[in-house]
């Protein structure tokens, strides 16, 4: 195996999915905004607030170029701004997970802990604005994308399987 990076718009379930594959294959994951907020020691949202985006952006750029020189045989979580870093396909096999928005919308609104999952993306506030960069980034994920996953109406542990069988052999 290589490292293979999962990619897709927030609230997909990227990081759902990375910890699903762990307990069924037993591989080693990382998060790219986990591996950021470790290097600023303070969250995402901080981040954006006291820096702002292209600062956040840098520290993408930071981060892959580590992975890319650093890191192999690891499943990947990423940010879901994470795929425009410059030397993605370096890194591993990309596999955008890929649902339409009012899907993946419902996915967050029916998980257990909706409040905070919504609270985590203030995007989500404004749904016009969320759906147009939805719209924007969805064929850029597709373009980028060794292998899509269609993750609607599917739990965890079966879009976990069907990468496990597609990527990790």
């Amino acid at each position: 195996m290589t490292n293979v990076l999962l990619i897709g718009f927030m609230g997909v379930g990227k990081g759902t999915v990375s910890r699903e594959i762990v307990k069924q294959s037993g591989v080693i994951a990382l998060d790219t905004d986990d591996i950021i907020e470790s290097m600023e020691n303070r969250k995402i949202k901080k981040i954006f607030e006291c820096e702002g985006e292209a600062y956040f952006r840098n520290l993408e750029r930071q981060v892959a170029t580590w992975l890319s020189h650093s890191v192999r045989d690891t499943l990947i979580s990423t940010g879901g701004g994470f795929y425009k870093v410059p030397n993605l396909q370096l890194i591993g096999t990309v596999v955008y997970l890929y649902s339409d928005f009012d899907s993946l919308y419902q996915r967050i609104l029916d998980h257990p802990n909706a409040k905070g999952k919504l609270k985590k993306r203030p995007l989500f506030k404004e749904l016009n604005k969320a759906k147009e960069l939805f719209n924007v980034r969805a064929p850029e994920y597709e373009s980028l994308a060794d292998i899509v996953v269609d993750v609607r109406d599917k739990n965890a542990q079966q879009i976990a399987k069907e990468i496990i069988k597609k990527v990790m052999k």
